[in-house]
């Protein structure tokens, strides 16, 4: 029998933190005991699309997140191909990738320069023998690194402006492939972008050549790194995760999956698809996928509900649920994902030796992120090396009266699908997983927690806290957002 609590706090809202959060903390002695995660704003993309020409997914589904626009454009589009029967030419695949990489290589600069670092430039940490640094460097609005990565960011996004016209919610990208055709001159102005978010990376966030960043091959390697390695930023969250034992902070269950990042033209994916758990691999099935509302405010709690036939019924008088987050579940159980699941199903060894050590914790998260941020870009010079602008950039066809399909892809916070299904014509059924239903759901028909829920559980708690710091390090550990969750 578990000890009761003796105080519960509820955190939120959280700042640097895309959306709304609160979360809802039971403590026992020093440490959190129980975490129950709400998404309080509901959205309803889903009821939106119902009843639409199947087209308008293109236009509508981007506006559900102005950070994560393009892969729910592509989610969209990839739903679109598949009921279209359509298959993307070569060039559209490297576009795409070009366009969706851009976006997320943008998230995780973002995300640990401008949400995950600045809190070890707080006050709190004053004394640590990395402060001073830390606080020169990430300061919110004030760090040296902070406004240099806001300025790479900034040049980095013409990439999105030459292939896409705009970003957010551009249109270019559709289901036979892209709709901007690339010459050969904007070819070179790509690369000459790319190169030079390269030297950025290489410059300022790990102090060497990427090469180097690519050879890690384990935690032998990264202790080196952290001992005597290059002066950059990489190296600073190193000593800083060793100091605060990082490693030991934000376990959930050990369990990950990945969709599948960036299409290779002759097959497969850069960062493959399928599933993590307990140390073994396994592949990835949507159709073993299911939602589940006991704890949503949804109605229908009393079932498991696949995609295809799922619903979004809001019920704003349910006493059980908590939170407008459904509860995803794969074969029955809670799954994490991100950066770290696809290192993790892609077989990388560093991040597969770190999870071997910590189970996925707040320093693992952190690093998959980065190493992710480092392949990536590398891989982006030779999707544009590979383009050959005199072939065809995307196929057309009718869209059927009835049919139902899958858009599989990765944002940078994790897998993002989109199930639609078509009747007479007409947008018949909608639904979205976004990487944060999974990872910030709450409690599942047999009230087994969610991952971050479970993550939660242990965080050392101060009695003098309000907003435990340990638990700001778990939650932006995951990188959520909010907004694409509840639809």
């Amino acid at each position: 029998m578990s000890e009761a609590p003796n105080r519960r706090l509820i955190v939120g809202p959280f700042n640097r933190v895309e959306g709304d959060l609160e979360v809802r903390l039971e403590i026992t002695g020093t440490s959190v005991s129980a975490a129950y995660v709400n998404s309080p704003l509901f959205r309803g993309f889903e009821r939106i699309l119902e009843g639409r020409d199947p087209m308008d997914a293109l236009v509508v589904a981007p506006r559900i997140c102005g950070i994560c626009s393009v892969s729910q454009s592509h989610a969209a589009a990839l739903a679109l191909a598949g009921v279209m029967g359509l298959e993307v030419p070569r060039n559209g695949l490297l576009a795409t990738n070009l366009m969706t990489a851009t976006e997320n290589v943008a998230d995780h600069l973002t995300h640990f320069h401008l949400f995950f670092m600045p809190d070890f430039a707080r006050p709190a940490y004053r004394g640590r023998p990395w402060f001073e640094r830390a606080e020169a460097r990430f300061k919110a609005a004030e760090g040296i690194a902070v406004r240099s990565a806001t300025a790479a960011r900034a040049e980095l996004f013409h990439v999105l402006g030459i292939l896409g016209g705009k970003w957010p919610h551009t249109l270019t990208l559709q289901p036979g492939g892209v709709t901007r055709a690339v010459d050969a001159r904007d070819r070179v102005r790509l690369l000459a972008t790319v190169r030079s978010f390269r030297r950025f990376l290489e410059d300022s966030l790990f102090g060497a050549p990427l090469d180097r960043v690519l050879a890690l091959a384990g935690t032998e390697d990264l202790e080196r790194w952290r001992i005597s390695g290059p002066a950059g930023d990489f190296r600073l969250f190193l000593k800083i995760a060793d100091d605060l034992e990082l490693a030991g902070l934000g376990r959930s269950y050990g369990r990950f999956f990945s969709h599948g990042a960036y299409a290779n033209p002759e097959g497969g994916h850069l960062y493959r698809r399928g599933t993590f758990a307990d140390g073994q691999d396994g592949p990835f099935d949507p159709d073993r996928v299911a939602e589940h509302h006991r704890f949503s405010r949804m109605a229908g709690q009393d079932r498991p509900h696949p995609p295809f036939s799922g619903s979004t019924v809001p019920d704003g008088m349910d006493e059980t649920g908590y939170s407008w987050c459904k509860a995803p579940r794969l074969d029955g159980l809670p799954y994490e994902t991100g950066a770290i699941a696809r290192q993790l199903v892609d077989g990388h060894p560093l991040i597969r030796a770190l999870a071997a050590q910590d189970g996925g914790s707040v320093r693992s998260r952190v690093i998959a992120r980065l190493l992710e941020l480092a392949r990536t870009t590398d891989a982006m010079e030779g999707w544009l090396r590979a383009i050959d602008p005199s072939a065809p950039w995307c196929a057309a066809s009718e869209m059927p009266d009835s049919a139902q399909a899958v858009g599989l892809t990765e944002a940078a916070r994790g897998a993002l699908g989109h199930w639609l299904r078509v009747e007479r014509g007409k947008i018949a059924g909608y639904q979205i997983i976004a990487p944060t239903t999974w990872n910030f759901s709450p409690r599942d028909l047999d009230g087994v927690p969610g991952p971050l829920e479970q993550a939660l559980v242990g965080a050392p708690v101060m009695e003098e806290e309000r907003t435990p710091i340990s638990v700001q390090h778990i939650v932006r550990s995951f990188d959520p957002c909010m907004v694409c969750t509840v639809h």
